[in-house]
């Protein structure tokens, strides 16, 4: 079980909704803190390990410098990626590049960086080559395929678009090689929000063995292997959180039988983990506007799925907590909706909450990976601004909401004027 405790009060969080109107996003510096800490204290026993945090989860400066004090490099997928790492003065190999269909400006800004490139595809060296040049140090995304089950969110790995296949690894590592390529890693990343740790060392020992016999037939000593991310949340209260103790005993009995046996070590571990790290200590912070009683009873709140839109992408579930009424009973079924001109904006679906009024306040859980960072402007709704509890109790804007003038930025009302349908 999971106590889906809020580090605020009704009290305190109506303070805050007196300088921030909902809806909003608010994060929790001192949650992502603690579990920082513990990511990197199951793995310790590793020389050299490291999380490179999937920016992507939520791409927020304030949020990564935090994650960068703790020790976590960045894992990037896109110039604006790139870019937010080097405003945050990151520089070599703290930035991993992992990509796929890949223009070649955004190679040469990695190249420029120095970061660490993790290829998506075989073709995808010589296009490197001559647009950015060879780097000393390369990477390759494995797809294992069949060897290794995907889950709902990613798919089943011989059907998605990520990586190289077996065969394709041992030629392009040997390509590397031709080509005077003298250091390696290796990458995978097959599933997404997976909450059983023996997912991952089975993973693991999917790339050990790889790297074994990479080893014994091409020469190869790896740098690093990048177990990829998808360490899950227990978004329902019955779940349980990833055992981050037992996932790391797991790989490191493997690393013993398998890397240090072989003469392989040191071989640096690395995650690029997103979710876990944000993910349960983000909140949607939203507003009751209307309760409609029609077949079914509906709460409309203030924010919709362009501020949080896993529940109509996906039907993933999130807590929701209605602010002062937590002990209440949950005697209420409502779907629980946004303002959208889409059916499936809704949030929940036939949820037990206890009974709602316009004016409350509501709090969606789990909302600190993919939840900001997936907004939209469909019926030109504007993002909303995303807010940090400090570890002081002081609360910081670190994105204001969007407005009207930044929504039609890009439009040239003077050349409208002068048009002639």
């Amino acid at each position: 079980m999971t106590d889906k405790i809020l580090p605020f009060s009704k009290s305190q969080l109506e303070k805050i909704t007196e300088t921030y109107p909902t809806p909003f996003h608010i994060y929790d510096e001192h949650g992502m803190r603690r579990y920082a800490k513990r990511f990197l204290d199951a793995f310790s026993w590793n020389k050299g390990f490291k999380e490179y945090y999937a920016i992507k989860a939520c791409p927020n400066p304030f949020l990564m410098k935090i994650l960068r004090e703790e020790g976590f490099g960045i894992d990037c997928s896109s110039m604006a990626e790139l870019v937010l790492a080097e405003k945050l003065g990151m520089r070599g190999e703290e930035i991993m590049f992992t990509s796929n269909d890949t223009p070649d400006y955004e190679y040469r800004k990695a190249r420029e960086l120095g970061a660490i490139i993790n290829l998506d595809d075989i073709s995808h060296i010589e296009y490197l080559e001559k647009h950015a040049g060879l780097p000393e140090l390369i990477c390759f995304r494995y797809n294992p395929g069949s060897l290794k089950e995907g889950n709902t969110i990613i798919g089943h790995p011989e059907e998605a678009k990520y990586g190289f296949t077996r065969d394709q690894l041992f030629e392009g590592y040997q390509m590397l090689i031709d080509k005077g390529v003298k250091r390696f890693g290796l990458h995978t990343m097959v599933a997404s929000n997976e909450l059983d740790p023996e997912y991952f060392v089975e993973t693991a020992q999917i790339l050990f063995d790889l790297i074994v016999e990479l080893n014994q037939k091409l020469g190869i000593r790896f740098e690093f292997v990048n177990l990829g991310g998808g360490i899950g949340i227990p978004y329902r209260p019955e779940q349980k959180p990833v055992d981050l103790d037992q996932m790391s005993a797991g790989i490191r009995k493997l690393y013993q039988e398998k890397i240090e046996a072989n003469g392989l070590a040191p071989l640096k571990l690395c995650f690029e983990s997103g979710r876990a790290i944000t993910g349960p200590f983000g909140y949607l912070v939203t507003r009751t506007l209307h309760i409609k009683k029609t077949y079914k009873n509906y709460v409309g709140l203030d924010a919709c799925m362009a501020n949080l839109m896993r529940p109509a992408l996906y039907g993933s579930y999130h807590h929701i907590t209605v602010l002062g009424k937590e002990n209440q009973p949950a005697t209420q079924i409502y779907d629980v909706t946004g303002s959208l001109c889409e059916n499936n904006d809704k949030f929940a679906i036939n949820r037990n909450l206890p009974e709602v009024e316009p004016g409350d306040l509501i709090v969606i859980h789990d909302a600190g990976a993919h939840g900001h960072s997936m907004g939209f402007n469909y019926n030109g709704k504007l993002r909303s601004s995303e807010l940090l509890l400090r570890e002081n109790g002081e609360v910081v804007q670190i994105r204001r909401a969007e407005t009207l003038n930044d929504l039609f930025a890009t439009l040239d009302f003077d050349q409208l004027n002068d048009f002639e349908a």
